[in-house]
């Protein structure tokens, strides 16, 4: 087939690309909430993704995250 006699393939369904469906999926901007602990005062506080990196309290840079509250069992039972 020469590329002149070429014809491009068109869609039944409606689903090809630039035919004006929004395939794109939606994302929370401001993304979930972590916990911190100020390693200066103990403050305990939540941060976002977007949320400048420093105690609401006394303002120091130094946050731990704080530990998570599920249960895990680390003996190994040969």
């Amino acid at each position: 087939m020469s590329r002149e006699a070429y014809q491009i393939p068109t869609s039944q369904q409606g689903n090809a690309p630039g035919s004006g469906t929004n395939l794109s999926r939606t994302f929370d901007t401001e993304g979930a909430t972590m916990n911190y602990i100020c390693g200066d005062c103990g403050f305990k506080f939540a941060l976002r993704r977007s949320d400048t990196i420093r105690c609401k309290e006394c303002g120091c840079r130094i946050l731990y995250k704080e530990r998570t509250k599920r249960y895990e069992d680390n003996e190994n039972t040969t």
